[in-house]
């Protein structure tokens, strides 16, 4: 029988609160928010083409991340992995120099807006959200990815993995073994376990602000560890340590009222929009900044140099 308005009404009742946490998931897929809700979209199409078929043997939710996990793997099939700059190279250590061209040709890593995650999920499953953990998903086979992500974030049970992926509990077993080792061989070690600190990484992300719209160097240069790194896709440079990072950030110029930040949240961390004021005195859109904040300073800052990402941040192009 054709569905009626009764059932689809239904459908949408009982499926729809869990879309935001299907985006998270499919964002870890792929590292792409513009992906995460095409894949998002196209798991509640098969899931209402498939409705009737679901006897509630497993809970709505498991099923909707069945469909998802399926879905983002169909996907992955044919897509190039999304990198970060440090993931493509050594740093630069040319810091006074001009950039090279933009390399818009890659499909970058993106930023989650924490904005479009239901705040549990956010503080629930953070750790998994963090800019560095995604981007080190990257470097994971698909299936790798999955069985990591069903496992460690979702804690699936390694027979629910297999019967999904369509293999054996040992081969999950196995697979989790060599994605858990890779992830040691990729991944910085503290800034994909440590946790938030509220209050404590607002007061950083105030100080950062206020350093660079008081082009106060020396405040920046307090903030900083001696480690840091800058990362500023779409540009392939990106730099190591706070002497670097400074003379780099010199280089380019610093002037009292030059730059507007206001804060925001991504991937669970602190961040910021920077907008930069033109020779017209314009302030327009430049970048969306994520902030890995350790200790009370800032370990990295991966600076999405996008005025797309700035929009869908919720924040205009341009500041009146």
């Amino acid at each position: 029988m054709p569905a009626t308005t009764t059932d689809r009404d239904e459908f949408v009742r009982l499926t729809d609160p869990y879309r935001r946490e299907l985006l998270a998931h499919c964002y870890r897929m792929p590292g792409s928010v513009d992906e995460a809700e095409d894949l998002v979209q196209e798991t509640y199409l098969r899931a209402w083409r498939s409705y009737d078929g679901y006897e509630g043997r497993a809970s709505l939710r498991t099923w909707l991340h069945r469909i998802a996990t399926n879905t983002c793997l169909t996907a992955l099939e044919s897509r190039a992995r999304r990198p970060l700059p440090s993931g493509l190279g050594g740093p630069s250590e040319a810091p006074e120099e001009p950039l090279r061209t933009p390399a818009t040709d890659v499909p970058w890593l993106q930023p989650l807006p924490d904005s479009l995650v239901d705040p549990a999920t956010v503080v629930a499953a953070r750790g998994s959200l963090r800019l560095a953990l995604v981007a080190a998903l990257q470097q994971l086979p698909a299936r790798q990815r999955a069985v990591l992500i069903l496992r460690d974030v979702l804690a699936w049970r390694a027979p629910e993995v297999a019967s999904l992926l369509g293999t054996s509990t040992a081969a999950v077993k196995s697979s989790l073994q060599r994605a858990r080792a890779r992830l040691d061989e990729v991944a910085p070690d503290e800034d994909l376990v440590v946790e938030p600190e509220g209050a404590a990484d607002r007061e950083v992300l105030d100080r950062y602000m206020a350093a660079f719209e008081h082009a106060d160097m020396d405040a920046l240069l307090d903030l900083l560890q001696d480690g840091v790194e800058l990362e500023m896709p779409p540009n392939l440079e990106w730099f190591s340590g706070k002497k670097d990072v400074l003379r780099f950030l010199r280089s380019r110029g610093h002037g009292e009222d030059r730059y507007r930040m206001l804060p925001t949240r991504a991937n669970g961390q602190p961040a910021v929009v920077m907008y930069v004021r033109g020779v017209d005195g314009v302030l327009r859109a430049h970048s969306v900044q994520v902030l890995t904040v350790l200790h009370g300073t800032v370990a990295r800052i991966t600076a999405f140099i996008d005025t797309d990402q700035v929009v869908r941040f919720g924040f205009p192009r341009v500041l009146s």
